[in-house]
């Protein structure tokens, strides 16, 4: 008769898009059923914490949920602080992972369920009679609630009789959105009254606007306002016109911008949680400006916030368009040159170190990217690179796993995440030299996965950016801040990369001929960036101010 492991595989296979896994003790029977009964697509990573990256980047590239598994003990310790992450960025995944027997604990055994809790997320154990019933349940959780959740199989269940495997499996019930409660519709109605009084409007879309499907609507109500458009970081690309989007908010913003929205009288911000980065610390809006912000959040994520409409985003847009009638907006976007809104400064190709100019290779880098690109990005001083200077398509086209928890290491797996859930796109990974180091377990799996479609980009520049820039500003000893000169370009060639050394402009003219070649006849491409530390992010700078006063 069918064992568990084949109940929960068939269960998983017919729910779950891709799993990514270490195989250990406590998920081997799952992982021989899945692969020897099921059509799952499945990828092997060299690190546990890399099958939750994997599985966490492939749900904010697709919007299709996957699964991790691990075995017990240590295989799921070392999930906990990608665990963690996913939790804080409320990205739904499936963590399977072994556990003690029914029995009781052995002596290596730790209280999963507590720590699994400890970072916010709940765990479903499995049993002998109810295991199909058990995976609908917690891959529903995950959905409903955005946020992962652990799937425990203690050590004595996988080979137990389970009994035939049913001949329909459950359907997963789909989330409810938020509906606008009665005094949302009064509160919608206020704001369509304050859009049309509107001298300067603007509004902003963020990550939760693209999850519900809502940059349509958002194209619509800034057409009907005569809005200028701008984005979080994770929610760019969400509007249809781009002619009148400036970009980026926050400290990835360009300075024009960023000088332009506080000139707005109203903002509109749908779908974004307003958190520091985003808001230049309390500095985004001028404080007259009147600002209202549509999410799913039971109150304003923000201080600032002056009027806070609950609902689904898409349906709330969709509201306020209505509420609005016919109308012509206030003209306003029409006498903003906005391409010259989005332009970032480069000052020169070196900096006064002799080094690479970050930003000089950022804007080089952009130029010559393959068009059709997602790009994965690692935690640490260098986020504001590939923020400022590398525009993508959509928001499931920029991929920070790791600031939520403000974590770095976790950029390799997520290579794998994404290749899994866009078969097409290059796949551009930037990083830096410390959380790459730490994340070296899986930059086998980056290569393998990614092949000829992928790029890492390592922002060398022998330090703890971020550390450097604040501690090293107050005069703490910068030793633990610096990392020795590490040969990436000779790293990533030993697992089968195309090492490239770039110490000028001119040698990033490879990535021009790379994207030329049919991508069967290329490798992942290594670019080892040696640049100046001494060029620091203007995000970092609001950091500095806010620190240091």
């Amino acid at each position: 008769m069918p064992t568990v492991a084949q109940h929960v595989a068939h269960a998983l296979a017919h729910h779950i898009d891709h799993v990514f896994g270490v195989m250990g003790n406590g998920n081997a029977y799952l992982l021989d059923a899945l692969l020897n009964e099921t059509d799952a697509a499945y990828t092997a990573v060299r690190h546990e914490q890399g099958a939750v990256v994997a599985a966490d980047a492939h749900f904010r590239v697709s919007q299709r949920i996957a699964a991790a598994t691990t075995t017990y003990g240590a295989g799921f310790t070392n999930t906990l602080t990608a665990l963690a992450e996913s939790a804080m960025a409320r990205i739904p995944l499936v963590l399977v992972v072994g556990d003690e027997p029914t029995s009781g604990a052995r002596p290596w055994d730790v209280d999963q369920i507590a720590l699994a809790s400890g970072v916010g997320v709940r765990t479903y154990t499995v049993g002998r009679l109810d295991a199909v019933a058990t995976v609908t349940l917690a891959i529903e959780h995950a959905l409903a609630k955005r946020l992962p959740v652990v799937l425990s199989l203690p050590y004595d269940v996988p080979t137990r009789d389970a009994g035939p495997l049913p001949r329909e499996l459950p359907a997963i019930v789909p989330p409810e959105r938020v509906e606008p409660a009665a005094a949302t519709h009064a509160a919608i109605a206020r704001t369509a009254d304050v859009l049309r009084a509107a001298q300067r409007p603007v509004i902003l879309g963020g990550r939760g606007a693209w999850l519900a499907g809502a940059s349509d609507a958002l194209g619509r109500l800034a057409d009907r306002t005569g809005a200028l458009t701008g984005s979080s970081t994770l929610g760019r690309g969400i509007f249809p016109d781009a002619r009148y989007d400036f970009g980026v908010t926050g400290g990835f913003g360009a300075p024009g911008a960023m000088d332009l929205v506080r000139t707005a009288d109203v903002v509109v911000v749908i779908g974004a949680s307003l958190n520091q980065f985003t808001m230049r610390f309390g500095e985004l809006f001028a404080p007259d400006t009147h600002v209202v912000q549509v999410d799913i959040a039971p109150s304003a994520t923000h201080p600032r916030v002056n009027a806070f409409l609950r609902g689904d985003a898409h349906t709330v847009t969709e509201l306020l368009v209505d509420a609005l009638g016919a109308g012509s907006g206030s003209g306003w976007r029409d006498t903003v040159d906005v391409p010259a809104l989005r332009t970032q400064v480069v000052e020169g190709e070196f900096a006064d170190d002799g080094r690479l100019d970050p930003r000089a290779a950022a804007s080089r880098l952009a130029e010559l990217l393959p068009s059709e690109r997602i790009v994965v990005s690692d935690g640490g001083h260098f986020l504001g690179w590939a923020n400022m200077f590398w525009p993508v398509a959509s928001a499931g086209r920029m991929v920070m796993v790791g600031t939520a928890y403000q974590s770095i290491g976790l950029g390799f797996p997520s290579v794998a995440g994404a290749a899994a859930a866009d078969a097409d796109s290059a796949i551009v990974l930037s990083t830096g030299d410390g959380g790459g180091l730490m994340a070296l377990a899986d930059l086998e799996t980056a290569v393998r996965t990614a092949g000829g479609r992928g790029i890492c980009v390592v922002w060398n520049d022998g330090a703890y950016g971020a550390e450097v820039n604040l501690y090293g500003l107050l005069g703490l000893n910068e030793r633990p801040m610096r990392i020795p000169d590490v040969d990436f370009a000779a790293l990533g060639a030993a697992v089968g990369a195309e090492p490239v050394v770039v110490t000028s402009l001119a040698d990033l003219d490879r990535v021009a001929t790379w994207a030329e070649e049919p991508v069967a006849e290329r490798r992942f491409l290594m670019l080892d960036l040696r640049i100046s530390g001494r060029i620091i992010a203007p995000y970092q700078h609001e950091i500095i101010r806010v620190n240091l006063g």
